[in-house]
């Protein structure tokens, strides 16, 4: 028969334990790796909150926060195009792309949702460049911790990563100007 000590510890053992095996028991999905994000929350009933697509792809179950502190679900963008654009605040290139995303970003707002993803630098510099570069209509994520970098393999700043209406990343890499506009539009015609 074990000591006290160590049926406590089995006990502390199993309790930290259970739970996580039991929620990866739940359904086929992948279990989120190490370091990701963790997965979306379910919709709520309410009017207020967006309603989430019965399917969400891998690519967009990621809970964020913005650059203002509020919760943001990329799930809510399932069954659409999506452009998550990858920028730090000190960033030349970021910032010549940052005028055409302020352009395109409104008129696609429904179709084609441009998210910002901010990293590589200090949270003031980030809202500063928000608002020097009028993207306050446009999701501004706070990205500092580089989670969501690295759970798109983004090495490096203004990176843009396209993300079809059925969840597969169809481009990742420099997009600026006409190019990304052609993107854009093909996708909310597409």
């Amino acid at each position: 028969m074990p000591r006290p000590t160590a049926r406590l510890l089995i006990a502390a053992v199993l309790a930290a334990t259970l739970p996580g095996a039991a929620a990866c028991a739940v359904g086929p999905e992948r279990a989120t790796p190490v370091g990701a994000v963790a997965p979306a929350p379910p919709a709520s009933a309410s009017p207020a909150v967006p309603v989430v697509p019965a399917r969400v792809p891998e690519t967009l179950s990621f809970t964020a926060k913005t650059l203002d502190g509020a919760a943001f679900s990329a799930a809510t963008l399932a069954g659409r195009p999506v452009v998550l654009w990858f920028w730090a605040p000190w960033c030349a290139t970021c910032a010549s792309q940052a005028w055409t995303v302020a352009e395109i970003a409104p008129k696609y707002r429904d179709t084609v949702p441009i998210v910002g993803v901010a990293g590589l630098g200090e949270q003031k510099a980030m809202k500063e460049f928000v608002s020097e570069f009028e993207l306050a209509g446009t999701p501004q994520l706070d990205d500092r911790s580089g989670v969501l970098w690295r759970r798109f393999e983004v090495v490096e700043q203004s990176t843009f990563v396209v993300v079809d209406r059925d969840g597969r990343v169809v481009h990742q890499g420099f997009l600026d100007g006409e190019p990304l506009t052609r993107q854009v539009d093909a996708l909310a015609r597409g």
